[in-house]
C-alpha cells in the first residue's frame, strides 16, 4: 500500500471527521472507500465498462472495421 500527502481545504477535513466519528471507522478507511467510489464513477463515464464488447459477434473486429472505411 502506497501513501499519498494531499492537502484538504478545512471545510472538507471537518466533514470528514464528523463521518470517521458518525461511522467510527478510521479516516483512512473512509477516504479509501470515497477515492474507490470515484474511481468507479468515473469509469462508468469514461465507458470503461464496454472492454469485451465484440466477443458475441460473428464478426471480425478488423474486417468490419475495413469495411466501414470501404465506403469513404
Amino acid at each position: 500500500m502506497s501513501r499519498i500527502l494531499i492537502d484538504l481545504p478545512e471545510a472538507q477535513v471537518e466533514a470528514l471527521a464528523m463521518l470517521v466519528e458518525m461511522e467510527h471507522r478510521p479516516r483512512a478507511a473512509v477516504i479509501r472507500d470515497a477515492i474507490e467510489a470515484y474511481i468507479s464513477q468515473r469509469r462508468k463515464e469514461l465507458g470503461n465498462d464496454v472492454f469485451g464488447l465484440w466477443k458475441g459477434k460473428k464478426i471480425d473486429g478488423l474486417e468490419y472495421q475495413k469495411e466501414l472505411r470501404s465506403e469513404w
